[in-house]
């Protein structure tokens, strides 16, 4: 049995007693008016009102037949209410004597039955076969399921939004405590360093540190390399002496035989600058390193002319004035320091220097 069903045979049947009460109740009022007339007349107006009701429901989703049947309905609930109203209200006035309880519960009971077709009929809807309502209601189970899960969403959120400001308000709180950890933190290595600098800066003031100091280049990680230095005071200019003992010949003579030699970064590193690059600006140093390695990175050592267009050769930079003084310069050192007839070469190469 369908709901509709289940819910149509319950109003059917509390309409039916409802109807057997007010035919007992009019007949006893109008068969001492009416006599043996008061049994049809009773009985036409209860099982007519009891027709309407179900005539009502069997029009369905006709509104134009429901409307007139609706309306006989509500003419007959009237009839059928007033008769022991208005005997009740003659009987009160007449005697002030007592009265049937079921002479009170009668209109109110068919009033109260027609009220409650006119409320449950709209709602019932029209009568549908059972695949249709199995259809109907699995919708109506998928549209329940997603709103329930729509509602254990939305508790799933504001649940988690609670959390979150909670959260939030915590980590806030660790933030704040962090930060102002680390300003103090700040502030006393400032004070500590702002004192210790006040002291260097006195000390500095009164003891400053001598060039010498300042000119010294420290090694690179990267570039670095063990070089073992010639010992100072051999007589010899330092550079010239620190180099021969890096190549194991002097300048100006012949190299090794075997290939071996200086490079151009122990030659700075002697020196104490850093390597020359090609391409970069070249201090006096440097440029005097460069054109030291290439006038004797050969046997042969190169002439002025021959160590320039190596030079250019290679990308360095340097104008012609500076090379032509560095390398002569160099000439003039290896003369006096050496003294012996490789400085005649020397001052062929220094005057073919000052030449060019």
């Amino acid at each position: 049995m369908s709901p509709r069903t289940l819910v149509l045979s319950i109003l059917g049947t509390v309409t039916v007693g409802v109807a057997v009460l007010s035919m007992a109740v009019t007949y006893q009022i109008l068969v001492p008016r009416f006599g043996a007339w008061a049994t049809p007349t009773v009985a036409a107006l209860d099982a007519l009102w009891v027709v309407v009701q179900a005539t009502q429901v069997l029009a369905g989703s006709n509104r134009r037949r429901a409307r007139r049947v609706e309306y006989a309905g509500l003419a007959l609930t009237a009839a059928l209410a007033a008769i022991p109203t208005v005997d009740l209200a003659m009987t009160l006035a007449r005697t002030h004597a007592g009265f049937d309880m079921a002479v009170v519960l009668a209109p109110a009971a068919i009033v109260a039955t027609k009220i409650a077709w006119w409320v449950v009929l709209p709602s019932l809807g029209r009568k549908t076969s059972e695949t249709t309502r199995q259809a109907i209601a699995t919708k109506r189970q998928s549209v329940n399921d997603r709103l329930e899960e729509m509602e254990a969403d939305a508790a799933h959120r504001i649940e988690l939004l609670r959390v979150a400001t909670v959260l939030e308000r915590q980590v806030g709180e660790a933030e704040t405590d962090y930060r102002r950890a680390t300003l103090k933190a700040e502030q006393r290595r400032t004070e500590k360093l702002h004192s210790q600098a006040v002291k260097t800066a006195e000390t500095i003031a009164e003891k400053p540190l001598p060039d010498a100091v300042t000119d010294i280049v420290l090694p690179e990680l990267d570039g670095w390399e063990p070089t073992a230095l010639a010992l100072p005071g051999t007589g010899r200019h330092a550079l010239g002496t620190q180099v021969n003992a890096l190549v194991g010949t002097r300048p100006g003579t012949s190299r090794d035989t075997d290939g071996t030699g200086v490079t151009l970064a122990e030659l700075a590193a002697v020196r104490g600058v850093p390597t020359p690059a090609p391409g970069e600006a070249l201090t006096d140093d440097q440029l005097g390193v460069v054109l030291r390695y290439l006038r004797y990175n050969e046997d042969p050592p190169r002439s002025y002319r021959a160590a320039v267009k190596a030079f250019r050769r290679l990308g360095y930079i340097g104008s012609e004035e500076r090379v032509r003084r560095v390398w002569g310069a160099q000439v003039s050192i290896d003369d006096a320091a050496h003294g012996d007839n490789d400085g005649e070469d020397a001052a062929d190469e220094s005057e073919e220097a000052g030449v060019l």
